[in-house]
């Protein structure tokens, strides 16, 4: 992946290092083994999720007085293709008479605080709608290698891509009606909205891609394959096969690998909106 030729975002905040409202230094229990398994991607509402973190025994905080600016390798890697969904989404609402606003995507470490309530590492890479921010803990990278088999920096790019989807949701009023859906319906059918609205978010990463591809030319030879085995690695079916022995698919919330990658296909296939509308 060339990111490095890609615009580099401003909307960066960096915490790693910092208190940030969560203790430090405590091992994860198995409230917090669940919540990882559960909110790989932020398959759960990020609303209920941390309400479960908030029980996790770690002491809440206030929050540090402002965050610093990223200056290693990895926040520069981040900040690009932050920078790049920016200049895609922007001309895409654009085109449809909006305005994009720009999400924010804080780096922390252990824990922090945000919008949706306390969360610790253990919910992976997620997005908080009532602060409009993406929060990601970079040793998921990490996980998403050593644990997962899914390589290379544009796997990375598509979890950043993914989060960014949701905040598209968020801005077009999707998450709201969703939310609000599922609180009233029984589990499995609110479990079967989730998993439309994590599979729009894959198509929505893949309508980045699309862009970036032809507007930015970052796309190199293997990088949509790294792409799509990360989005098989979290599959609902290869988590439940892998944690459990067997697979429930009533109690999806992600779509399984299969959905997920067809998904990413979509969008990276047609970079149109209308071809995402996993609601139908």
């Amino acid at each position: 992946m060339r990111w490095r030729q890609t615009k580099q975002s401003r909307n960066v905040e960096d915490y790693r290092g910092r208190t940030t409202g969560v203790g430090r230094g405590g091992k994860i229990g198995i409230v917090g083994i669940v919540a990882v398994i559960g909110a790989y991607f932020l398959g759960i509402d990020p609303r209920l999720v941390m309400g479960l973190l908030g029980d996790s025994g770690a002491p809440a905080r206030e929050a540090p007085v402002e965050a610093g600016s990223p200056t290693d390798e990895a926040g520069a890697f981040v900040s690009h293709v932050l920078g790049d969904t920016e200049v895609t989404w922007s001309a895409i609402f654009s085109q449809g008479g909006q305005q994009y606003r720009l999400p924010t995507l804080a780096l922390f470490d252990n824990g922090i605080n945000t919008g949706c309530g306390s969360a610790t590492s253990a919910a992976g890479p997620f997005y908080c709608p009532p602060d409009e921010r993406i929060y990601i803990d970079l040793t998921f990278f990490r996980q998403l290698e050593t644990e997962f088999a899914a390589q290379g920096d544009f796997a990375k790019a598509y979890v950043i891509a993914h989060e960014v989807g949701h905040h598209v949701q968020n801005l077009l009023g999707i998450a709201d009606k969703v939310h609000s859906a599922r609180q009233r319906a029984p589990e499995i059918e609110a479990n079967a909205m989730q998993v439309k609205m994590e599979l729009q978010a894959d198509c929505f990463a893949g309508i980045w891609a699309h862009h970036a591809d032809r507007s930015s030319q970052v796309v190199e030879a293997g990088d949509i394959d790294e792409a799509l085995t990360a989005a098989s690695s979290v599959g609902d079916d290869t988590i439940q096969k892998r944690v459990q022995g067997h697979v429930n698919q009533e109690s999806f919330t992600h779509g399984s690998s299969a959905q997920r990658q067809e998904w990413f296909r979509k969008g990276y296939a047609s970079g149109r909106m209308q071809d995402c509308d996993t609601f139908q």
